[in-house]
């Protein structure tokens, strides 16, 4: 019986594939050798290149009371815009160093910064990795217009593969219902060509990488 329509042709050509299969044409591809060129720099070094590279903004903390100072700043030259913290262990280091912030999300979507910590940094590609079990949850890496990353230097992964490996021993079986990575501010051109930057998310990225003393 002669094919009648396209869709008969395409289900006949799929029925033969599967029942007269063929040789792998490419039985020697290597899938165990790296895809990447190992790291010419330190961990620390390469992120803070490829982070800045994406438009983030990138400050080394010699400990919690230089982040402080840093963040201070940040908030400073941003006129003092309100800044949210939902993080229970940040929130102690923000009222020792006298940082005002909030903690109710009543008034998250008016111009603000919102400070988090991350799930870790992946050096390779200047991202930073943040999930849904976090204490900050979902909200502070979307709705603010300036998004600050506290990390510690112990946290810095060499590639994705080392974020994932990570997180499932972190979380075991139950892993977050969200894991994102954030590579740079958000931005898009999709619009007309025209390069626009915070439509999905913050307009600014900071990451403030305090070293961890051993």
């Amino acid at each position: 019986m002669e094919e009648t329509t396209t869709r008969e042709k395409i289900y006949k050509s799929i029925r033969n594939a599967l029942i007269e299969k063929t040789d792998n044409p490419f039985p020697n591809v290597d899938f165990e050798s790296p895809v990447f060129n190992e790291l010419k720099e330190s961990e620390d070094v390469t992120f803070a290149q490829e982070f800045t590279k994406v438009g983030g903004k990138f400050a080394y903390c010699e400990d919690y009371n230089d982040m402080a100072e840093k963040l201070k700043y940040i908030i400073h030259e941003n006129k003092n815009m309100n800044v949210f913290c939902f993080d229970q262990i940040l929130r102690p280091l923000l009222d020792e160093h006298k940082i005002n912030f909030i903690d109710h999300p009543e008034e998250i979507l008016n111009p603000s910064i919102g400070i988090t910590f991350c799930e870790c940094l992946v050096a390779r590609f200047g991202s930073v990795v943040v999930s849904s079990r976090q204490l900050s949850g979902r909200r502070l890496n979307v709705f603010p217009e300036i998004h600050i990353v506290v990390a510690t230097t112990n946290q810095l992964v060499k590639d994705l593969k080392n974020a994932f490996s990570l997180l499932k021993e972190k979380y075991n079986s139950s892993l977050p219902s969200a894991i994102t990575v954030i590579s740079g501010p958000s931005r898009t051109a999709d619009i007309e060509k025209t390069f626009v930057m915070g439509v999905h998310g913050p307009k600014q990225l900071y990451v403030l990488l305090v070293e961890e003393v051993q």
